[in-house]
């Protein structure tokens, strides 16, 4: 069974292209390679192609004719969402409605979306769960919102069949270092911090030391990518098995500050981290950690690999074999 993966090229993507071969499936991956990497195309064949042209995308039904789609195709960095807002309204709702209505003209009704707890906004002291009302700070949450409504849309008109995971901080890698994290510019803490350890950077800036935190840095919810896919593979299925649309989040419900994530660093490597302190970043909520297990309920979903020195030991295996990073 073809499954079509917009993004598949990139850090998430491409290990749900491997979990996808994995499980039987045949992942086609669909990307424009702006943010992703050829060389993670390993699992299945490959389009080059912008979600933006509505006939390149029209072109992968016709030439692999998918039966479900794993949607992770987007621009995701919170800093150039609040410089360009613009930028990501184009990209990812427009691409996302494209995808969408090509989807409905081939009759393929199963989407799998990736969406963000960035569409939660800043909400300190409050549980984050699925009925937390969306009050996203940032165009990138507010066009990951904005997909999510128009899923809605096309589902009680044309019969779309989705399924949503709102997670959140998403770190580590293969454990087989097939695959891994790697963006440039890199933007996520744990390669930035291993790029640190490595000698690729001088050290890591930690953008606010005054967050009303224990350590008074921001603090997020860290999922592995291994066990985020799993739950993708069974959001595939619960579709597959004609079940309805659904909204997840992923997370564990344990928050780790920046801090945090330099100590683990520390000692999963044995080597030191040079860090410099820097001012706020505008649009950085202060914490945001899941506090929902619906997914676990109703998905069956445990996110056994979630730990932080596990999250930091397969991200540096990885890190160290790596052979396209600059």
């Amino acid at each position: 069974m073809n499954i079509l993966v917009s993004g598949g090229a990139g850090y998430i993507g491409s290990h749900a292209c491997k979990a996808l071969a994995q499980a039987g499936f045949t992942p086609v991956t669909f990307d424009n390679l702006s943010t992703g990497w050829r060389d993670a195309v390993q699992f299945g064949p490959f389009i080059q192609g912008d979600l933006t042209d509505a006939e390149a995308i029209g072109r992968a039904f016709e030439t692999y004719e998918p039966k479900a789609i794993l949607h992770f195709a987007a621009l995701s960095r919170v800093d150039e969402a609040m410089r360009n807002p613009g930028l990501y309204w184009r990209n990812n709702v427009l691409g996302s409605l494209n995808l969408i209505e090509a989807a409905v003209e081939h009759g393929c009704l199963d989407i799998v979306f990736s969406s963000t707890c960035a569409t939660y906004g800043d909400q300190d002291n409050v549980i984050l769960d699925e009925t937390t009302q969306q009050q996203p700070l940032n165009a990138y949450g507010a066009s990951k919102q904005a997909v999510e409504q128009m899923l809605r849309d096309f589902g009680a008109t044309h019969g779309v069949r989705h399924v949503v995971f709102r997670y959140f901080n998403v770190a580590g890698a293969d454990p087989e270092a097939q695959v891994g994290e790697f963006h440039r510019p890199e933007t996520h803490l744990v390669p930035i911090v291993l790029d640190a350890v490595a000698g690729v950077r001088d050290g890591v800036t930690i953008y606010g030391t005054d967050y009303p935190t224990e350590d008074g840095t921001c603090i997020r919810d860290y999922v592995h990518v291994s066990d985020l896919v799993d739950a993708h593979l069974l959001g595939l299925r619960w579709l597959l098995e004609g079940k309805g649309s659904r909204a997840f989040n992923l997370g564990t419900g344990s928050g780790f500050s920046v801090r945090d994530v330099i100590d683990a660093a520390r000692r999963v490597t044995n080597m030191d981290v040079p860090t410099t302190l820097g001012d706020r970043r505008p649009g950085d909520a202060i914490k945001l950690v899941s506090g929902s297990n619906r997914a676990e309920h109703e998905l069956n979903w445990k996110p056994c690999k979630s730990t932080m020195p596990q999250m930091i030991e397969d991200a540096w295996r990885w890190h160290q074999v790596a052979d396209y990073r600059e």
